[in-house]
């Protein structure tokens, strides 16, 4: 018999209040980056980023909702049925409109091993959380 495994994702721990599922660890995920993202409507403070460091890419699928991203000044709109790569070194921001979104986040390194960051494993404190 074969080896799998089922989750809600409601009931997947998370991290920054409740943003962040960690669903890569929550299923067993070992070989790439998987996260969900509910971000809430009219969203600004999402951060700017790249993978630079960790020469991650990362592919976002649309779940539920819409949101744009911006993609080192350019904006691009996903929905369900539109989906994006970005490479490593090149910035990214996520925007919501006046609804929430939600956002499968799948990432790896083009020729490495996936090596989970530490925020992304079972029982690691979330950042928000620090310091209160």
């Amino acid at each position: 018999m074969g080896e799998y495994t089922v989750k809600k994702i409601d009931d997947m721990e998370a991290v920054f209040a409740g943003a962040f599922k960690r669903a890569r660890a929550e299923l067993g995920v070992e070989s790439f980056g998987l996260q969900v993202l509910d971000l809430p409507p009219n969203l600004e403070r999402f951060p700017e980023h790249d993978h630079a460091s960790d020469g991650q890419e990362e592919v976002y699928v649309v779940l539920r909702g819409t949101c744009d991203i911006d993609v080192e000044g350019e904006r691009v709109t996903l929905d369900p049925d539109t989906v994006v790569r970005v490479a490593s070194g090149t910035k990214r921001k996520i925007y919501t409109g006046d609804e929430p979104a939600r956002i499968l986040a799948i990432g790896g390194v083009p020729g490495r091993v996936y090596e989970a960051p530490e925020l992304s494993k079972l029982g690691e404190p979330d950042p928000l959380a620090q310091g209160s």
